[in-house]
């Protein structure tokens, strides 16, 4: 909603009387939890109306949403604490349905109330659940606005320090030696107590690829330690010690081994002190020790809050965007839904890539991006085999999301009639937006292949994950074998996405499912707890499927019905 008075809303000082003269803890209640505490929200109308006003205890401003269905305003609490009570006070533009949740770690959520018969005006709760993070999911508007919150109040009781909780992450961290060079810039010890698993802390190359090597954290302050988690990049201690120290000299051991097997290690450990440190005596090759995150869990120490991950989506889920493609014929691309990528290709691919002429809608319903013979005087690619130039001699097309719509999670569909002769590689795909916002390399940004095709398999289609530890060729995925032409029909491509797991359906066939924590535990980091866009693409040529032969035919059209995604 505007910042301008709407008619039947009370004018701001009014309402804000009316909402100061209600707003009281009830007599049961703990105390308030919520107030100045970071929040974050799906929407704001604009800047004058932040999330941040819905818990700075300033009855005369308001956090209000943009106008559409679904809406949520999250809550983090900083430390554990068991709610009793939750105070909504709404503006006009209330919540005729919601739903209230807690959740100890911004994944898992326990549902504390339920309605679709909001009531609007100032709303005191009393509930029964114990979390860091507070959350009110907002599914039916009361009214044509958006949704808006004068306070949204937490009372209880916090945790008094049992709660096992994350001591490591961003805090000082010391190593033997360091990598900074062109394989690992910048691989200091802090890359590993950062929460990005992206990121990783290596010894260094000119002096570091020796035994012992280690790496220790501060806590800042003594802490009784119970849970320590490695994720290893390939250079992993098969040898190694956990060790705990009060005074960064003298050290106590909890753990030890002489088998480590690398990947993802959950380690249950009984420890105290301020200080904690892996220290490596055996590498399991002729690298360093590397380690993409390493986490100390417990009670005491002065841990700093780690930002909570998004909230899980359910499934199917609300539609959140989409693209149908009913434009008349002829004309491109929405422009305020896709951007063209224009030049060559990359991965040796022979196409030259155009701003948009070889994406069309046909006035049937569908995008239709054709690869085709053509030649783009002036440009570079691989020196193509059918006539021996090195000037693109094939036109393309690839589209992307970026900078228009980006998300996390959700189920991402495409109903697709996809190119197929020998040298096309039609692909819906998926890559990491800190690719172009933070200029995170590839794959550190992740990649998700909905679906992938190469002409010379006429019958199969492919999924695949791509991050450090698992890419190009050695990407974790799964073939499907149609038993017909994957070109021979329309077909929905699919991934349902959350913080824990993906699965990938053809037709609803469900075909490959990836579990994090087996990911983690057997092939490297999992790096998709960030938002993503969308990318369509076909290409000609390529390191898969080879490049055109005397047996390819073209132009071959890429044909899309549409794109959607639900949350």
């Amino acid at each position: 909603m505007s910042g301008r008075l709407q008619l039947g809303r009370l004018p701001l000082l009014v309402a804000a009387a009316l909402v100061a003269a209600t707003i009281t803890p009830a007599q049961a209640a703990g105390p308030l939890l919520s107030q100045g505490r970071p929040v974050t929200a799906s929407t704001s109308e604009n800047a004058v109306f932040a999330a941040t006003a819905a818990v700075d205890g300033d009855l005369g401003t308001r956090w209000s949403s943009e106008f559409r269905d679904p809406q949520w305003i999250q809550i983090d609490l900083g430390t554990t604490a068991k709610v009793d009570q939750v105070t909504l006070a709404w503006e006009t533009a209330s919540a005729r349905a919601y739903t209230l949740s807690i959740s100890p770690d911004g994944n898992t959520w326990q549902e504390l109330r339920r309605t679709t018969t909001g009531p609007g005006g100032t709303e005191t709760l009393a509930v029964n659940g114990t979390g860091r993070y507070v959350r009110l999911d907002l599914t039916q508007r009361a009214t044509q606005w958006g949704y808006s919150l004068w306070e949204f109040q937490v009372f209880g009781t916090r945790d008094t320090g049992n709660a096992e909780t994350l001591l490591s992450y961003g805090k000082t961290g010391a190593a033997s030696t360091f990598q900074d060079d062109g394989a690992c810039p910048q691989c200091t010890p802090a890359k590993a107590f950062d929460r990005d698993p992206a990121t990783r802390w290596a010894t260094s190359a000119t002096n570091g690829w020796v035994d012992p090597g280690w790496i220790s954290v501060d806590l800042g302050a003594p802490a009784t330690i119970s849970k320590v988690v490695l994720q290893w990049d390939p250079a992993y201690a098969t040898a190694y010690k956990l060790e705990v120290s009060d005074d960064n000299v003298n050290w106590r051991e909890m753990y030890s081994t002489t088998t480590g097997r690398g990947f993802k290690e959950t380690l249950t450990v009984n420890g105290t002190g301020r200080y904690v440190r892996m220290y490596g005596t055996a590498r399991s090759n002729g690298y360093g020790y590397s380690m993409w995150e390493f986490q100390v869990y417990g009670t005491g120490g002065n841990p700093t809050p780690a930002p909570p991950l998004p909230p899980n989506p359910t499934f199917p889920g609300r539609l959140v965007w989409a693209d149908e493609f009913n434009a008349a014929a002829g004309t491109g691309p929405d422009a305020a839904k896709w951007q063209p990528e224009t030049g060559p290709g990359v991965n040796n691919e022979l196409q030259y890539y155009t701003n948009n002429n070889n994406a069309r809608h046909d006035g049937n319903g569908n995008l239709v991006l054709q690869a085709r013979r053509e030649v783009t005087p002036g440009s570079a690619c691989p020196v193509d085999p059918v006539s021996g130039s090195g000037t693109c001699q094939y036109t393309s097309a690839r589209l992307n999301t970026h900078g228009k719509f980006d998300f996390t999670y959700g189920r991402v569909e495409a109903r697709i009639k996809v190119s197929s002769t020998q040298g096309l590689w039609p692909a819906f795909w998926l890559l990491g937006a800190d690719f172009f916002d933070k200029r995170t390399p590839w794959p550190a940004c992740g990649e998700i292949d909905i679906m992938e095709h190469v002409g010379k398999e006429p019958n199969n289609v492919y999924s695949t994950l791509h991050a450090p530890g698992y890419y190009g060729a050695g990407g974790f995925g799964s073939p499907l074998n149609l038993g017909q032409p994957a070109s021979s029909a329309f077909r929905t491509f699919a991934v349902e996405w959350d913080s824990s797991h993906m699965t990938f359906s053809v037709d609803g066939n469900r075909f490959f499912t990836v579990d994090r924590n087996q990911l983690e535990s057997t092939r490297g980091p999992w790096v998709y707890d960030h938002p993503f866009f969308i990318i369509i693409n076909n290409a000609v040529g390529g390191d898969w499927p080879g490049p055109p032969g005397a047996g390819t035919q073209l132009p071959q059209d890429m044909v899309l019905d549409y794109v959607r995604v639900y949350q």
